[in-house]
């Protein structure tokens, strides 16, 4: 079986954190079924090489002049062709643009023998449209999975509504990561081709408890109950909602990871409410030495507005530390059981009533980690080749629409 996943959501050289979720779950797929074959297409924003001088002044855009046109990440080979984007105008045109880049990658890697049999798309708009219309084209089997936003967020554009409801018509198989998602794409366009729940897993191997607990919350200077955040510093992530909560728990500290354009406005909320001394933003980190942060905290905080499916959860359980979360979307499929943790509101009361409501139960560790247990990846990677080999074998059976 040979794939060809296409998706601009996945990590690079100098993004490593990328989309990761995307890649953790191909690589679980290849080390459990050996024989699949798997190319990535993951274009990235043009911008100018001329200005990679200057590349620290334009943000995240900056770093696209960086990104290598090929890498080898863990034995998988990742083409990064260049696509134009117009920030702020142009959304409808991105999926034009997209796919123009993604054709001309395509032709090359065909035209020097790799013949695969399935596309593999990730993010419905623009990644899952552009996919889509070059599939048709070729007359290969899609699968495009919804991620999030793509379906939860995206969908209130007309015209986006109206190019990610032609792609659930003329894909071969829709994933969502959560059955929230597949309920709401059901929604969106009821004329849908097969539609699976095929939810993420976590590596239990990279994520579980410090055979020392108390040496690491020694080595990162923990001594209060300590809360932890994980994620990106934008909005939607609630990190001021949990700072302003922290105000009202003098007893807690917090770790924030992560980067952002949210940054130095988070620091100074921080000063202004006085709790400089009691956060600790540590930027971003590799994913080797999360576990050690999930380990030591007594408890990990996602105080989002939309989640398809959080990663973070299951990493801090896989670790033995209990979540609280926001209740939307997929959280609630995976905070699933009291040892899991707590679900709540999305506002600075819940937090702060959550948090001690979590210090008061005084959740088994042990059986957070056995709770985490139950998801593998290796139900994930069973599900997809199977998939896979479904929409493959029905290739000439499954006809494309032009409507």
């Amino acid at each position: 079986m040979k794939i060809l996943t296409l998706t601009t959501l996945y990590p690079n050289s100098e993004q490593y954190r990328h989309g990761i979720f995307i890649e953790n779950r191909l690589l679980h797929l290849i080390r459990q079924y050996p024989e699949v074959q798997l190319k990535v297409i993951a274009p990235v924003p043009y911008f100018p090489r001329v200005l990679s001088f200057a590349s620290r002044f334009f943000g995240h855009y900056g770093k696209y002049s960086k990104v290598p046109f090929y890498e080898q990440r863990h034995g998988v080979d990742v083409y990064h062709p260049r696509y134009l984007v117009i920030p702020k105008l142009g959304m409808n045109l991105t999926p034009y643009f997209l796919y123009r880049a993604m054709k001309k990658m395509v032709h090359h890697l065909i035209r020097n023998g790799y013949e695969f049999d399935l596309i593999d798309c990730h993010y419905f708009y623009p990644d899952g449209v552009a996919a889509t219309k070059l599939a048709s084209e070729l007359k290969k089997p899609i699968t495009v999975t919804a991620r999030g936003s793509d379906i939860t967020l995206l969908p209130q554009f007309s015209k986006v509504r109206q190019k990610i409801k032609k792609t659930l018509r003329n894909m071969s198989a829709g994933i969502g990561v959560c059955q929230a998602l597949v309920d709401e794409m059901k929604v969106i366009e009821p004329d849908h081709q097969p539609l699976i729940a095929i939810r993420n897993g976590v590596d239990l191997n990279l994520f579980k408890p410090a055979n020392d607990r108390a040496q690491v919350r020694a080595k990162l200077a923990l001594e209060s109950f300590t809360l932890l955040m994980v994620g990106n510093l934008v909005e939607l992530k609630g990190h001021a909602l949990v700072i302003r909560a922290l105000a009202q728990l003098p007893a807690a500290t917090l770790i924030i990871i992560g980067e952002g354009e949210l940054e130095q406005e988070l620091k100074l909320l921080a000063k202004q409410l006085n709790l400089e001394n009691r956060i600790n933003f540590v930027g971003g980190v590799q994913q080797s030495q999360l576990p050690d942060f999930y380990a030591a905290a007594d408890c990990l905080v996602l105080a989002s507005s939309r989640e398809g499916w959080a990663n973070v959860l299951l990493e801090s359980m896989a670790c033995g530390t209990p979540v609280v979360a926001t209740k939307v979307w997929g959280t609630p499929e995976v905070v699933s059981k009291p040892e899991a943790g707590l679900l709540i509101n999305r506002d600075v009361d819940s937090i702060k009533q959550g948090i001690e409501q979590f210090i008061s139960n005084n959740i088994d560790r042990n059986k957070t980690r056995q709770y985490a247990q139950e998801f593998s990846w290796s139900a994930t990677s069973t599900a997809q080749y199977e998939l896979f080999e479904k929409c493959i074998a029905q290739k000439n059976k499954i006809g494309i629409r032009n409507d």
